[in-house]
């Protein structure tokens, strides 16, 4: 019970017959987001098969409480893995759009981070945060199965901070659209 009791930031007073734990909305559900992060994944070139690692036996991303999602309307963090080509964009703004608030990106890999050794190509796009707002970079060419590890306790540390009164840390929806992709 104390163990659990620590990890409240308010109180928790001793009452005869037990103890209860008192705690604001903001905490609790920081809580309950932090351990169910759900992503759509959208593996485009080889840190795909990095992040199909993380999920082995091996790493066993599940017990951290990310379950990746078929689905872009029942998921709330994107991770990005690869080159994003400017054929591929929309298909990426799109998704992006499907998803409920609050939403988050993770841009894994340097050629999602910045176009990585394609950077002067006409077709690819210089870094997927030209398209989405990303939350958490992941350096690497491609990043190992840990640094994903390490960048999902990031984005929980992230959520963690949220406040519900701010839009729940909710990155506004954007009035025009996607960003300019030709740029």
């Amino acid at each position: 019970m104390g163990v659990i009791l620590e990890k409240f930031p308010k109180a928790a007073k001793a009452l005869p017959g037990g103890s209860v734990a008192l705690t604001t909305a903001d905490a609790f559900i920081g809580w309950s987001r932090k351990y169910s992060l759900w992503p759509v994944q959208f593996g485009l070139a080889c840190c795909a098969i990095e992040m199909m690692a993380a999920y082995a036996a091996r790493f066993d991303f599940d017990r951290m409480g990310v379950i990746p999602r078929a689905s872009p309307r029942q998921a709330d963090v994107m991770l990005i893995a690869g080159t994003v080509v400017k054929k591929m964009a929309e298909p990426v703004i799109r998704l992006y759009h499907q998803m409920p608030e609050p939403r988050f990106v993770v841009s894994m890999g340097s050629c999602a981070n910045c176009g990585g050794p394609y950077y002067d190509s006409y077709s690819v796009v210089k870094g997927v945060d030209r398209l989405i707002p990303v939350d958490v970079y992941i350096a690497g060419c491609p990043p190992r199965p840990e640094s994903l590890l390490y960048a999902v306790v990031k984005l929980q540390e992230k959520i963690l901070k949220m406040k519900l009164a701010k839009g729940a840390g909710a990155t506004p929806q954007q009035e025009t659209g996607a960003r300019n992709i030709n740029a």
